[in-house]
């Protein structure tokens, strides 16, 4: 068995000794995926693995063990493959079983060609996944995870610039190998197709089409190629993604971390304008496709390359500085965890004076936000979400830097957000809600489509007078709904589809917001520095690192507590609401209450409390009442603010 650095570098090797040894029995599967699972166990070897998210695509070797920390965005259709496959010599007849697992192309030795009629053929099915890099993921984050891998890469030589080099746009005009090249590769590589492993042809038919201008026409598209990121600006490398085990368990913006084989082979490129000469390459089936199905579901493999899934982890969180798993259970037994929550009232102290500072010296703003920063969706009880706590942050300065910055001071603290300007123009005209493109047959992002635990920050102070569209219509209604509900009604054309999230919203406003939120705090700002830019990246850089890290690792682990309410807490919660109905039975309802136990909920988890106690009701009281004193006064400057 191969051993070493092997299964780093040629991974395929390791499958196709088990397989040897194997054979056609199934077992071999399960002992490949239990071999890399042991890899991955010794000590750091997950830093020493290539990530796509930090490496360019041209220093990974082309069927080399990668993974790739991304975002499901799109799911295509399952699509089959030749488990197994047998070759015949044509001078010899000697055969030979090959298996296809982890691989697009058909692999076949010098002479050799697939016979499709041999009885041990087998053809079984995968998923393809279209994964993006996490959108909105924090700079921060991608530092960490760079200064932590342990990689080491360097340009591949082992194939040439043409066929892995190139951007998009170089493949346009790409250059043809060397037919010495061309000679060398065919023996080994005769045919395959985009959607599995087919058979093999002649190699002369292969270099034939390779070498015909057919091919480069074929690459230039009419568009640019859209990778369909949900967030503007994004960069990273898109992903086709081959699951072989288990894919019923994943969905649609689930955020994953895979380990698998780097599939970059230059057939994957191949797309034929012409039907009949594309019927040479691809599987019958697959002709019925329209020419744009094709040109989304098959981009060229230098621009999306493929990954043969060989492990795949749903990620809790993205959080480099924790553990990936952070399960109830596993926090109590985590030395990490358990050592950190031991200093937890110190971190919090800091954060309230951090942010106090952010917030230009407003305390009571600033305990608001650290109870939104660690909110989440705790439970769904029937069509409500529980633990949603949208904040409005009201009297922020108009048409001023305060957002952007506050936003840059989120931005350090958390590990995935996003900042929207609430103009006219861009509710009319940007893209919010994802939506099925039945024509390519592919779901098309909107800035809506994002992962779990991810910030919005909306800005709402630079809302002016103007017409809404329909469009910006239905963009406000989506943002009300993801605020309300903690979902996104995604277009099917034909139908409406609900996808269940659990975004962060913070919305800051001049007055009451447009949206609605859960708790509405007006800002009351001790100082106003004469430059905001100036003031905001001070504050930011007098924060010691390892204090920032305490921050970030403070806000990420809270989420993930347990949480309980005792019967005797209980009881003194409803005698206590009773009697404040008792006092003030106009203004104090149910949904007070419920507030007011969302408050204390999140006031004792930022503490590291578990279990409400009479000291934190009596605080989230407090809180209330300080914050609904302040919005009185606020009614009483302004008479419509209320």
């Amino acid at each position: 068995m191969p051993c070493g650095e092997d299964w780093l570098s040629h991974p395929l090797g390791i499958v196709q000794g088990f397989f040897a040894q194997n054979g056609v029995n199934p077992g071999w599967e399960k002992k490949v995926i239990e071999y890399f699972k042991e890899k991955l166990k010794e000590n750091n070897a997950p830093k020493w693995v290539p990530s796509l998210n930090e490496v360019p695509l041209h220093y990974l070797k082309p069927n080399s063990f990668v993974k790739f920390r991304c975002m499901i965005q799109d799911m295509f259709d399952p699509e089959f493959y030749m488990g197994v496959y047998e070759t015949v010599n044509r001078n010899t007849k000697a055969r030979v079983l090959h298996f296809g697992k982890y691989r697009d192309v058909a692999e076949c030795g010098p002479q050799q060609e697939v016979d499709l009629n041999s009885p041990r053929t087998t053809t079984l099915e995968r998923q393809t996944f279209y994964c993006v890099p996490v959108p909105g993921e924090s700079t921060w984050v991608k530092e960490v995870y760079v200064n932590t891998n342990q990689a080491r890469v360097s340009p591949s030589t082992s194939y040439t610039p043409s066929r892995h080099k190139r951007s998009y746009e170089d493949d346009e005009d790409m250059d043809l190998q060397p037919n010495k090249q061309k000679e060398q590769h065919a023996g080994t590589r005769q045919a395959g197709s985009v959607g599995g492993l087919q058979w093999c042809g002649e190699p002369k038919r292969l270099e034939t089409e390779a070498s015909s201008g057919q091919q480069l026409n074929s690459l230039n598209f009419s568009s640019p190629f859209d990778l369909n990121f949900p967030l503007p600006g994004e960069k990273g490398p898109a992903c086709l993604v081959k699951v072989y085990e288990d894919w019923d368990c994943f969905k649609v913006n689930d955020v994953l971390e895979l380990y698998g084989i780097l599939s970059v082979d230059p057939v994957l490129s191949i797309l034929n304008n012409d039907e009949r000469d594309a019927s040479s390459l691809l599987d019958p089936m697959e002709c019925t496709d329209t020419a744009e199905e094709q040109r989304v579901h098959s981009p060229p493999a230098s621009l999306v390359p493929r990954i043969h899934v060989v492990l795949a982890q749903k990620l809790q969180h993205i959080n480099p500085l924790l553990p990936a798993c952070l399960n109830k259970e596993e926090s109590k037994t985590c030395k990490f965890v358990s050592s950190f929550m031991s200093e937890l009232s110190p971190v919090r102290a800091e954060l309230l004076g951090f942010l106090t500072h952010a917030l230009l010296g407003d305390s009571l703003a600033a305990e608001y936000l650290i109870l939104h920063l660690i909110s989440t969706v705790y439970t769904r009880r029937d069509v409500l979400p529980l633990g949603k706590f949208t904040v409005n942050l009201s009297g922020c300065p108009r048409n001023s830097t305060f957002t952007e910055h506050l936003y840059r001071i989120i931005q350090h603290l958390v590990p995935a957000s996003f900042h929207l300007q609430m103009t006219i123009a861009n509710m009319n005209h940007l893209k919010f809600i994802p939506h099925k493109d039945y024509t390519a047959n592919r779901l098309v992002s909107g800035l809506l489509q994002l992962p779990s635990n991810t910030s919005l920050v909306i800005d709402e102070t630079l809302l002016e007078q103007g017409q809404l569209d329909t469009p910006g219509v239905h963009n406000v209604t989506a943002l009300s709904n993801l605020i309300t509900w903690q979902k996104v009604d995604y277009d099917f054309s034909y139908h409406q589809m609900e996808f269940p999230c659990n975004i962060n919203v913070f919305i800051t406003s001049e007055g009451r917001s447009l949206l609605p939120a859960d708790c509405r705090i007006h800002l009351q700002p001790q100082l106003i520095p004469p430059n905001m830019e100036e003031y905001m990246n001070s504050l930011l850089s007098a924060v010691l690192p390892s204090v920032l890290n305490k921050f970030r690792i403070y806000l990420t682990l809270l989420r993930f507590l347990d949480y309980s309410i005792s019967d005797e807490i209980t009881k003194a919660v409803e005698d206590d609401f009773v009697e404040m109905r008792k006092n003030d039975p106009q203004s104090i309802t149910a949904d007070d209450l419920h507030q007011l136990l969302i408050v204390a909920r999140f006031l004792s988890l930022s503490a590291g409390q578990t279990t409400l106690s009479r000291e934190r009701w009596l605080r989230a009281k407090q809180l209330e009442s300080l914050r609904r004193t302040r919005l009185q006064q606020q009614k009483c400057v302004n008479g419509n603010e209320l």
